[in-house]
């Protein structure tokens, strides 16, 4: 999967930081998908033309894997199931490596735009596709833009119906497009008809008693690197741990520029030059594991009965 020396490659040969032994162990995520396959772009590149575009996703994720073991982390990756069945090379390099392997979906459609009937084909079909790969049993789920939203609560349903164990989609903010800010920022299992699921909701801080979003991604390269560290320094003086995440197209800062809306450029384009050094600085100061290592921690936690529009 190696297709020449990137810039975080060359970086990811520093020094590896270990850390203490005693300190609380974060959860280290990456959504795997191309940098033509996710919303601020899709007005620019159809379905269609998916399988035509050059691949740049091997390349930055094999150099964050180098990264990842310079730093004596290990994470989860919520893998497209298109990529499972067009990038298999990628999916293989992340599970011998020892990393986890969940599900972002098959099309990286938001769940915002399926009905329940639509969702359960996406997620089984993401399943089956990364399954056949690496021979063993997915049981997490990120769903695209974390768009399970109140009010789509049936998600939950369904993925504990196609065997899924936990969740990392609810991010606990007020914004337009996702959000989820009734439930608690910390890892639970929430109760629903169809059973128990365990939920891992992203990183937040606050600012005057308001949820500020503080879990990478489009944050870390566009937030001050202050409130992200933050977050994580407030979850380690709890003894608790933080979900983290971040894309293999933001440490790619050479990706082709498509023509979109200013508001999109900015998106996901702004930031990208310092995606690298940022989140050196992360995994320098945390702790990261898998998220799925964490889930026999949550085995006889009280479950939270979640119905329409709160958790």
């Amino acid at each position: 999967m190696r297709n020449g020396t990137s810039q975080l490659q060359r970086r990811g040969r520093l020094a590896a930081h270990p850390m203490p032994a005693t300190m609380t162990s974060h959860f280290f995520t990456v959504d795997v998908e191309e940098y033509f396959q996710v919303k601020a772009l899709e007005s620019a590149v159809s379905r269609e033309e998916w399988i035509s575009r050059p691949s740049r996703v091997a390349r930055s994720v094999d150099a964050l894997l180098d990264w990842l073991d310079q730093y004596n982390a290990r994470g989860t990756f919520f893998v497209l199931g298109w990529i499972a069945e067009h990038r298999p090379e990628v999916v293989h390099a992340i599970s011998a490596r020892g990393h986890e392997i969940a599900s972002h979906g098959y099309w990286h459609q938001r769940v915002t735009s399926l009905d329940p009937s639509a969702f359960r084909e996406d997620i089984r079909a993401s399943k089956h596709a990364l399954e056949r790969l690496i021979g063993t049993e997915v049981v997490g789920y990120r769903a695209p833009s974390f768009s399970i939203v109140p009010g789509l609560e049936w998600a939950f349903d369904v993925l504990i119906e196609e065997g899924y164990k936990y969740d990392s989609s609810l991010f606990p903010i007020y914004r337009a497009g996702y959000g989820y800010p009734n439930s608690p920022r910390t890892p639970h299992i929430i109760q629903r008809s169809a059973g128990r699921i365990a939920e891992f909701p992203l990183a937040t801080t606050t600012f005057f008693r308001y949820p500020i979003p503080a879990a990478g991604g489009g944050y870390l390269r566009q937030f001050p690197l202050a409130i992200i560290r933050r977050a994580f320094r407030e979850a380690s003086e709890r003894s608790e741990p933080a979900t983290f995440y971040v894309h293999p197209w933001e440490l790619d800062p050479d990706q082709p520029r498509l023509p979109v809306s200013i508001a999109n450029r900015v998106r996901h384009y702004r930031g990208l030059e310092g995606t690298l050094e940022r989140m050196e600085l992360i995994l320098k100061e945390f702790s990261f594991t898998t998220i799925g290592s964490y889930l026999p921690a949550l085995a006889g936690h009280p479950a939270r009965l979640m119905t329409a529009g709160a958790a």
